[in-house]
């Protein structure tokens, strides 16, 4: 296992960090058979875990965090603030979820208690929230780090135009900066290296990237011209990525098939293929996997020493465009989502 140091921080993490994310009842509701597979991880020189206050409900730190005891001394552990946690009308509450100093204060005890640990090592805004202004987060994470309760902070699917922001406003405010961002990165999903990779670079930051299997269209489950239950695995969460029939999803059939070709020449799985595609970027340091059983941890960890040379990253760029999304995971910005914010409701007096 490659260790790489994440952003200025000084930690070592491996370029694979385990995700936790299937784990709980959203995907292996087996706390015993999800404790495994971290413990094989580890043992395969994985140090790096990340998940959130918000998978399963807070199920998933909890399964982290019972995994980890008596192993919490050589894990860097992530965690990220800013969903809702819990079902229903607790998770939409007001005031329990965004970025504001009154959530992350009170959520990250939650998230101790659920990890069973006194600090937390990377704790992540899992989100941007245009309503709270970024000053009000970073001076509630420089807090908490100041206290030693978390170690480092750092953002989580931020454009880069919010990443220079909270850059320039940690300096002006002398905060704390974000160290680390964790970004959507695929080969189908390929807009992150127009910016946010580069400004993560100009900053010193560390990136984990996520999803780099595409939301498992790039396992080689679904493939073109062959029939696609929507209501199972992934394609029920979403079915309109992956119907086959949107003309919308033709490009990312078409860039499967040429991959698997890919995969086969070089004697690897598609998943591996994946995976080592996102560790040839240099301005990534480490790679989420997000494994819900012990045959797709094996797997993806078999591929661990491939490495992408030239010829083959020329052979992707041709089939996917550098800067290209087929996918689009990005944060929705609200000037494009909410049509308050780009048209005019009130009629304007002219002169005359």
């Amino acid at each position: 296992m490659r260790y790489r140091v994440l952003g200025g921080t000084g930690i070592e993490v491996s370029a694979y960090c385990l995700g936790t994310m299937m784990f709980g009842y959203i995907g292996n509701p087996d706390h015993e058979d999800c404790a495994r597979i971290i413990h094989s991880a580890l043992d395969r020189g994985v140090n790096f875990v990340d998940t959130a206050d918000m998978y399963s409900g807070g199920e998933s730190e909890e399964i982290v965090g019972k995994a980890l005891k008596g192993r919490r001394e050589d894990v860097v552990l992530a965690t990220k603030v800013h969903f809702g946690v819990g079902e229903g009308p607790l998770s939409e509450a007001p005031n329990r979820r965004g970025n504001s100093r009154r959530w992350i204060v009170a959520e990250v005890e939650n998230s101790l208690r659920r990890l069973g640990t006194d600090w937390i090592d990377l704790y992540q805004i899992h989100r941007p929230d245009p309503t709270t202004d970024i000053e009000e987060t970073l001076s509630a994470l420089t807090d908490l780090q100041r206290q030693g309760k978390i170690r480092a902070f750092g953002s989580s699917t931020f454009p880069a135009d919010l990443m220079v922001e909270a850059q320039a406003v940690s300096d002006r405010r002398a905060l704390g900066r974000f160290r680390s961002e964790q970004p959507p990165y695929s080969i189908l999903n390929r807009g992150i290296e127009s910016a946010v990779l580069p400004t993560a670079q100009k900053y010193g930051m560390g990136t984990l990237v996520w999803s780099p299997l595409a939301f498992g269209f790039l396992t080689g489950k679904y493939r073109k011209g062959q029939a696609v239950d929507l209501a199972d695995g992934r394609a029920a969460i979403r079915p309109s990525r992956f119907d086959p029939s949107l003309p919308e999803n033709a490009a990312k059939y078409d860039a499967v098939e040429e991959l698997v070709v890919l995969a086969e020449e070089l004697g690897c799985t598609l998943p591996q293929l994946a995976i080592a595609f996102t560790q040839a970027h240099p301005g990534v340091t480490s790679t989420i996997l997000g494994p819900r059983t012990m045959e797709q941890l094996d797997g993806l960890l078999a591929g661990a020493g491939l490495v992408l040379d030239d010829a083959v990253l020329d052979r992707i760029d041709a089939i996917v465009a550098p800067g290209k999304n087929l996918w689009d995971t990005d944060w929705p910005r609200p000037a494009l989502t909410d049509p308050r914010l780009r048209r005019r409701h009130v009629e304007e007096r002219t002169a005359g």
